[in-house]
């Protein structure tokens, strides 16, 4: 069976093995705190399983603290000027968008067709994250295919891999600090209290208004909190758990589906979720640190009432 700690273990040797070119790199006037933090970073998705939960939690201190300390900081990595970049992509032209295209649908056609191989007695794919297990074997196989179309090597690939993650910086480990957020905000009764106010505000005979109210919050808690991860189980705890699936009985893993994509239009609208929107206005150079949010908003409006509509479509089936 392919298990997820298999695609942890990738992740985590790829973010290990590129601290190893921070430790090295004279040009980062912080390359022995940034390479302790992206090598802590990396064990904590290798040794999670095996490690006290204590051990754990010093592992996490660390990486704050080196982040929080301003020990997090860009290098050097040996790019090609920009005469090559170019060449290089007039070469290759629109075969460079092969292996991006690639992901999406091999992780569909993973998870619809692959789930339902059996080795045995096991399943091929691990039956409790088969959507993570299929997204990490598509993004090796995307990655075989970019380096047979740009005749390119692993180590380039490493070196490339460190390069984003850096660029990235300390944003990297928000995903997974605000997922843990959202946990601690469900175990310290926040979804109870999101109960108690949907109760008094939602018409208990009204579908609609149950996924109207489900749909926004997701978002607005993701906008709040950064990330979907962290609005899911407050916001399912709170609404969709006791309304949308106990009251009028919709399946709940359309329900879990839609509300994940309902809170990733809040995504798109926050300056919280900085490795997907102020990072990336860093990266592009613009001149506003919150452009990329304002190209986006439109769009995460008009797909936040599609989901609304979408749940609400799907519920009545």
């Amino acid at each position: 069976m392919i298990r997820i700690q298999y695609v942890y273990d990738l992740v985590g040797l790829i973010l290990v093995l590129s601290s190893l070119y921070t430790f090295r790199d004279r040009a980062n006037p912080r390359r022995i705190t940034t390479g302790l933090f992206y090598a802590l970073y990396g064990l904590a998705f290798i040794l999670a399983d095996v490690l006290p939960s204590f051990v754990l939690g010093l592992v996490v201190i660390a990486i704050v603290l080196l982040a929080g300390f301003g020990g997090v900081r860009t290098g050097s990595y040996g790019e090609a000027d920009a005469a090559d970049r170019e060449a290089s992509r007039a070469r290759l032209g629109n075969r460079l968008f092969i292996p991006a295209v690639l992901i999406p649908l091999l992780t569909v056609a993973g998870v619809e067709g692959l789930s339902r191989i059996h080795v045995g007695a096991l399943p091929l794919l691990d039956p409790t994250n088969v959507t993570l297990v299929a997204l990490g074997i598509a993004a090796v196989i995307a990655l075989i295919v970019a380096w047979i179309i740009t005749r390119s090597s692993p180590v380039t690939s490493l070196r490339e891999a460190r390069r984003l993650i850096e660029a990235i910086g300390w944003a990297a480990v928000l995903p997974q600090m605000l997922a843990v957020l959202g946990t601690l905000f469900a175990s310290a009764g926040v979804g109870t209290v999101v109960a108690r106010l949907a109760n008094h505000v939602i018409p208990h005979h009204s579908l609609f208004w149950a996924v109207f109210a489900y749909c926004v919050g997701m978002a607005a808690f993701t906008m709040i909190m950064g990330n979907a991860f962290a609005a899911f189980p407050v916001m399912t705890a709170g609404i969709a758990i006791p309304l949308i699936i106990g009251h009028f009985g919709v399946d709940a893993d359309r329900v879990a589906a839609i509300g994940m994509f309902a809170g990733y239009c809040g995504t798109l609208l926050t300056p919280m979720a900085a490795n997907f929107n102020i990072v990336p206005a860093a990266l592009l150079g613009l001149r506003s640190q919150y452009a990329v949010i304002r190209a986006q908003w439109p769009t995460a409006v008009i797909i936040l009432a599609v989901n609304i509509l979408l749940m609400y479509a799907v519920a009545k089936w």
